[in-house]
C-alpha cells in the first residue's frame, strides 16, 4: 500500500510504495536504474512535486554525511546538509567565506538543515547556488560508477542514474567572490555571479541564467592581476558576448545581463581590494 509522504489540501504531492534504506552503494545503484525509484536525499526539492516513487532509495546509513579535510582539500559526502555547509569553520577559512556566503539565502535554516549537497548539485538546477559557486573551485565529484570527474564536466553531462558520492575541493588557495541579486532575501536568485583569481588568472561563473550556472575562464587574459577599470569593462563586454541569458518570471534576458556586468566588477574589485592582497 502507498505511503502519503506530504500532502496539501487534497493534492497528493508524493508517494511511496516502498522506502529502501541501502546496505551500500551497489544496492543503491541497482535500485536508481529504474526510472520508477528515487534516491531521496533530503527531499527539500522532491516533495514540492507530484510523484509515484516505487522504491525510495535512502542513502542515510552509508555515512556520506561527514564533511572531512586533508592536506589537498575537503570532501563533502553527498549527504551533508546545505547548513553544514554553511557552519563548518575549517572549510570556510578557506576561498574568504564564499561556500558559506552561496548558503545564507536559500530559503530559511529549516530548509537548508533538509537539503544536500549531492541534492542540489546532482540535480544541476538552474538557480542553484551551491553549483554557481562550486564551479569557480577546483571542485570534482566522485560518482560510483563514474569515478572522479571535474564539477565542470559533470555540470555538462547529461543526467544519468548514477549515484554521487562525494564532492571534493581542493586546496589551491585562490581568491573568490560570490554575488547574487535576489528580488527578496530568501527567494531563488534572478542572476547569482562567482569570480576566482587563481594563479594571476581570473575567471567567472555565472547561474541563474536562469538556466543551469556557466564558467567562463578568461584564456585572452584580458584582466591582469590587478585589473583597470577600462580592463574590467572589456572583460564585461567579453562575458556578455559568451553567455546567454534568458527571461522567465523573474527577470528579462536584458536585465540578467546587465545585472551581471555588475556583479561581475564588484567581484572583481572586491578580490583586488581586499586588505594585504
Amino acid at each position: 500500500m502507498a505511503v502519503i509522504i506530504h500532502t496539501k489540501g487534497d493534492l497528493t504531492l508524493f508517494t511511496i510504495k516502498n522506502y529502501v534504506v541501502v546496505k551500500d552503494l551497489e544496492e543503491a545503484y541497482v535500485l536508481n536504474q529504474k526510472r520508477s525509484n528515487v534516491v531521496l536525499g533530503g527531499i527539500a526539492w522532491l516533495k514540492m512535486g507530484e510523484r509515484n516513487i516505487q522504491n525510495a532509495i535512502d542513502l542515510s546509513g552509508l555515512g556520506l554525511d561527514k564533511i572531512e579535510e586533508t592536506e589537498e582539500g575537503f570532501e563533502i559526502g553527498s549527504m551533508v546538509t546545505l547548513r553544514e555547509l554553511e557552519t563548518n569553520t575549517a572549510l570556510n577559512s578557506y576561498f574568504n567565506g564564499v561556500i558559506a556566503k552561496s548558503t545564507e539565502h536559500i530559503v530559511g535554516v529549516q530548509f537548508r538543515n533538509c537539503a544536500t549537497v549531492g541534492g542540489s548539485i546532482f540535480s544541476r538546477f538552474g538557480f542553484s547556488d551551491i553549483l554557481t559557486c562550486l564551479l569557480a573551485l577546483d571542485a570534482y565529484v566522485e560518482l560510483y560508477k563514474g569515478g572522479v570527474i571535474p564539477l565542470r564536466e559533470f555540470a555538462d553531462m547529461p543526467k544519468d542514474n548514477d549515484i554521487l558520492v562525494k564532492v571534493i575541493i581542493k586546496k589551491d588557495r585562490r581568491e573568490v567572490s560570490y554575488l547574487t541579486h535576489r528580488r527578496t532575501a530568501t527567494d531563488i536568485p534572478v542572476i547569482a555571479c562567482t569570480v576566482a583569481r587563481v594563479n594571476h588568472k581570473w575567471q567567472v561563473v555565472l547561474g541563474a541564467r536562469p538556466s543551469k550556472a556557466k564558467l567562463l575562464l578568461d584564456k585572452e587574459q584580458m584582466l591582469s592581476n590587478n585589473p583597470t577599470e577600462e580592463e574590467i569593462n572589456k572583460f564585461i563586454e567579453y562575458i556578455k558576448e559568451n553567455i546567454q541569458f534568458g527571461s522567465n518570471m523573474r527577470a528579462s534576458a536584458e536585465f540578467r545581463k546587465h545585472l551581471a556586468g555588475v556583479l561581475c566588477k564588484r567581484g572583481i574589485k572586491e578580490i583586488t581590494e581586499r586588505k594585504g592582497l
